[in-house]
């Protein structure tokens, strides 16, 4: 999978933001939640990581939620690059029922940190 990331906005002083969707195989709930949240401390490491969430649904519990913001676009793609995250990424094909969804945003309220 190669993500296009957008380019940031000219004049775009606020963090780069994504929000995403993974919906796993009916089997493969559990395993996609432990898989998913493998991701989260270290990518939380990385340089330029403001925030980065991982969601169960309520309503559907197949369905799983993901929210991250990034100092800048760069530091993102510097995070698509991370070896864990091109191993999850060739092995998602396992889990998923579905390719991911991906929404980029562009953060209007003022960031805290």
């Amino acid at each position: 999978m190669s993500f296009a990331l957008p380019e940031a906005n000219a004049g775009e002083t606020t963090p780069y933001a994504l929000i995403g969707q993974a919906r796993a195989r009916p089997e493969q709930v559990e395993a996609l939640a432990r898989r998913l949240l493998s991701l989260v401390a270290p990518t939380r490491e990385e340089a330029g990581c403001l925030q980065y969430h991982v969601h169960q649904d309520r309503a559907d519990p197949a369905l799983f939620h993901f929210y991250e913001a990034w100092s800048s676009r760069e530091h993102l793609l510097r995070h698509l690059e991370q070896p864990y995250i091109a191993q999850f990424l060739a092995e998602r094909e396992h889990y998923l029922a579905e390719e991911m969804q991906t929404r980029w945003l562009v953060m209007l309220s003022a960031n805290p940190a």
